[in-house]
């Protein structure tokens, strides 16, 4: 007689599986191991087990501790993102359908400094970084000639744009008119998480207060207008780069993630209108089972705090969906081709951890901006994993074992209680303004380094197993005269737009950012007339100020 975990399987497989590989078939009939064992879409245990159905559930179900899809990638495989941008757009769209013919399958935009913090490449204090460690965007002419022959309707974009997101949006939106692609069927992701830059990263401009007036604003005009883009993806990666523990990084990335929340329904929106569309972006680092443990933890309780914490009735307001990078921090400029290892057990945390999304860094980025060819390696490192590895064939395959769930479960523990800390402080705008997350991931990044010199943690090549090397040959290296070539092009637009309209648009933007009204309309009205980055950005400045942070120690 079969027990009650068997008939909840059978449940989870009429009513969620069917549901789903009646309109997308999994990918093979049947899946098996390279020696023909078969091999079934999800293990349970064979007996009863206390707390099971609390804590781990099914695929595609609360509390989606095994993921947000029933099939997983038996229906399809992450997407394979490689981020990409570099000099100016002319450069970076050959990159990107470098890409998309290797098999990639969507894009990832990495922007220049300037552009991350709404100057543009003529502003005096652009000088010296314009196309260095991104595209150079400072108009919607640079934003044409970016996606030039690229379908914006049939490819996903990712931006990693924080302060400035809202006009990068809106300069992603007018591509897409001017193709024929209406915004309704724009897919895509803008990182737009300004609380993470406050204390890990620092591309920030604005207030805390007016920085999540344009967070919400994009909520509710995406809501309406873009439905199918994710209007944020809240940022741990950039958290653990700082020096931050797994723990540290799921706690203070989901209690971001709370505030934002907290911040649209102050702002008059429904939680189950606005959360389908979040999104969260997590780091993948060496200790393999961790970083496993990390993400399941992080998906049961996000889905606990949007049930219970924000009353939310919507499965999927409840899912955590998220995209992951591979370290940056943990590559080195020594031995480089032993970040090819490291990236390899990076992708395999993301996959066996569940991800949405991966991008796999490459070789040489401890270095340089990554040549052509490491960049091929990286995106071949993520297809063999999937097509290879067998690790795809069934949905959280590390469920169950006694190592993996305890850390899961202690991970989980350790996340909660530091949103309860931030809790107590008035939440994380205030956490931050007070400065509890910055001392808390500054000391996590001493003690790491104290180890690593003491030899106490080991770095193959850095202070074990090292070699005599010759320099590095071969990085890729930004012209300088890049910068003198973008400011002239940008003078040129300037020259042939509608000065007059632009102007009006401008100042409608002052007007409108002095009132509570939503302002994505007005911002693409002045991107529209080919308004700069840095005029839109000089606007808001005016109105809203700019962000001076305290020294935290």
């Amino acid at each position: 007689m079969p027990g009650r975990l068997e008939e909840q399987k059978k449940r989870w497989e009429e009513q969620t599986v069917a549901p789903v590989t009646g309109k997308s078939p999994e990918q093979k009939p049947a899946f098996e191991t390279g020696s023909g064992i078969p091999v079934e879409r999800v293990y349970i245990p064979g007996g009863e087990s206390p707390g099971y159905e609390e804590k781990l559930g099914f695929p595609g179900e609360y509390p989606f501790t095994r993921g947000v899809q029933p099939t997983m990638y038996r229906g399809r495989f992450w997407t394979m993102r490689q981020y990409a941008g570099f000099g100016t757009a002319e450069e970076s769209n050959g990159r990107y359908r470098y890409l998309l013919s290797q098999g990639q399958t969507g894009l990832s935009v990495a922007f220049d400094l300037p552009t991350q913090i709404g100057l543009d490449s003529d502003d005096p204090l652009s000088a010296g970084e314009v196309g260095k460690v991104g595209v150079a965007i400072d108009s919607l002419a640079d934003m044409e000639i970016l996606f030039d022959g690229i379908p914006l309707d049939t490819v996903s974009t990712s931006m990693t744009i924080n302060a400035p997101a809202a006009v990068l949006l809106a300069m992603y939106i007018c591509v897409g008119e001017k193709q024929g692609a209406g915004a309704g069927r724009l897919r895509g992701t803008i990182q737009n998480d300004i609380l993470k830059e406050y204390m890990a990263r620092g591309t920030y401009i604005f207030p805390p207060a007016q920085s999540m007036r344009l967070i919400t604003d994009i909520f509710a005009y995406c809501g309406d207008k873009v439905p199918k883009w994710n209007t944020i993806s809240i940022s741990g990666y950039h958290i653990r780069e700082a020096g931050s523990t797994a723990p540290q990084e799921v706690g203070f990335t989901l209690a971001d993630g709370i505030a934002y929340v907290e911040a649209a329904i102050k702002a008059g929106l429904d939680v189950d209108d606005f959360a389908p569309r979040l999104s969260f972006f997590f780091n993948a680092h060496n200790d393999l089972l961790e970083e496993v443990a990390k993400f399941r933890a992080a998906r049961r309780l996000w889905a606990r705090i949007m049930k219970e914490r924000f009353g939310a009735r919507k499965p999927e307001s409840m899912m955590l969906r998220f995209h992951t990078q591979t370290g940056g921090s943990t590559l080195t400029a020594q031995q480089p081709d032993n970040n090819i290892i490291r990236v390899t057990i990076q992708t395999l945390a993301a996959v066996l951890g569940g991800t949405q999304s991966l991008h796999t860094n490459s070789r040489d980025e401890a270095l340089a901006l990554p040549s052509e060819k490491s960049v091929r390696i990286a995106l071949r490192t993520q297809q063999v994993v999937a097509c290879e590895s067998g690790v795809t064939n069934t949905v959280d395959p590390l469920a169950g074992s006694w190592y993996v769930e305890s850390l899961t479960d202690g991970i989980e523990s350790q996340a909660a209680a530091y949103i309860e800390r931030i809790d107590a402080l008035g939440g994380m705008v205030a956490a931050i303004e007070e400065g509890f997350p910055q001392r808390q991931i500054q000391d996590a990044a001493y003690v790491c380094q104290r180890q690593i010199e003491s030899g106490e943690r080991v770095v193959v090549g850095v202070n074990s197993f090292r070699v005599e090397e010759p320099p590095p040959s071969g990085l890729l290296k930004v012209d300088p005269a890049l910068e003198t070539s973008q400011k002239a092009k940008l003078v040129k637009m300037k020259a042939g737009r509608d000065n007059p309209a632009v102007s009006a648009r401008l100042a409608a933007l002052e007007a409108a950012a002095s009132t509570d009204a939503n302002l994505m309309p007005v911002i693409i009205d002045c991107v529209r007339e080919y308004a700069t980055l840095g005029e839109v950005c000089g606007v808001l400045r005016k109105v809203f100020g700019e962000y001076r942070p305290s020294v935290i120690l």
